[in-house]
């Protein structure tokens, strides 16, 4: 089954507009636990602009589901992230000036400094993973710097305009998940996905784990974040059967 990861930056977001102390990143995580999430996503950036060193330290204790830090490769960023020893971490690309990341993590023209800092978690024990477009040269590249599984960025196929643009670069994501797979990376996708372009991710790609976190967070302030959660999480079942029977 397709594990759900829960992304609660939205919130402290929102928290940071005020820079007061609600609503809480936290409890959102707790509320995405008791809604099914499978896993609790947070993205702590270098000029700590949503997510807070706090917050993490906190979900880390907190959370019931598996905690994924996106993180950039700043030497800040990691030396907090092995303090705080999340299970798994996801290095992104970082800009100051984008709004949400924008783009995959370019593995090929980083190889020699990602070798270190994966080697560095992964003495740990903590898994890594590699935020990148489902490009077959980045995809062999993650495999080479000791990456346990990538994420494949979807925000092309979800921005997509018109069915034979989307048909395109959904089938650019299944050939991806398909090289990871015959290199024997583990595979996950986000970003950009919604309640309604995630059920033809499922059907179609071989995935394991898949993030969301606007979609979720925006529906939930007229559900409540449990409900939210819980939605999508019966969206994302009902597909993975879906694809079941069409396998059989």
């Amino acid at each position: 089954m397709i594990k759900l990861g829960v992304n609660v930056d939205h919130v402290a977001t929102l928290r940071q507009a005020r820079m007061t102390n609600e609503p809480d990143p936290v409890l959102a995580a707790g509320l995405a636990d008791l809604g099914g999430a499978d896993i609790v996503t947070v993205h702590l950036r270098e000029d700590v602009r949503h997510i807070q060193v706090r917050d993490v330290d906190l979900l880390r204790k907190m959370v019931f589901s598996k905690l994924n830090l996106e993180m950039a490769t700043s030497q800040e960023i990691i030396c907090t992230a092995l303090k705080i020893k999340p299970e798994q971490v996801t290095l992104v690309p970082e800009k100051r000036q984008e709004i949400t990341t924008e783009g995959g993590l370019s593995v090929t023209t980083q190889r020699g400094s990602l070798v270190e800092v994966v080697k560095k978690f992964n003495d740990e024990g903590i898994q890594v993973s590699l935020f990148i477009d489902p490009d077959k040269d980045q995809i062999a590249a993650s495999k080479e710097v000791g990456a346990q599984s990538v994420e494949l960025h979807t925000g092309k196929y979800a921005n997509a305009w018109g069915e034979k643009q989307c048909n395109e670069l959904l089938e650019e994501l299944v050939e991806g998940v398909r090289v990871a797979r015959s290199l024997g990376l583990g595979v996950n996708a986000g970003h950009g996905l919604t309640y309604k372009n995630t059920g033809t991710v499922v059907e179609r790609l071989d995935i394991e784990e898949i993030h969301i976190g606007h979609s979720i967070i925006s529906r939930s302030l007229f559900v409540g974040l449990k409900e939210a959660v819980w939605e999508m999480k019966e969206l994302i079942h009902k597909h993975y059967l879906i694809k079941q029977l069409s396998e059989h």
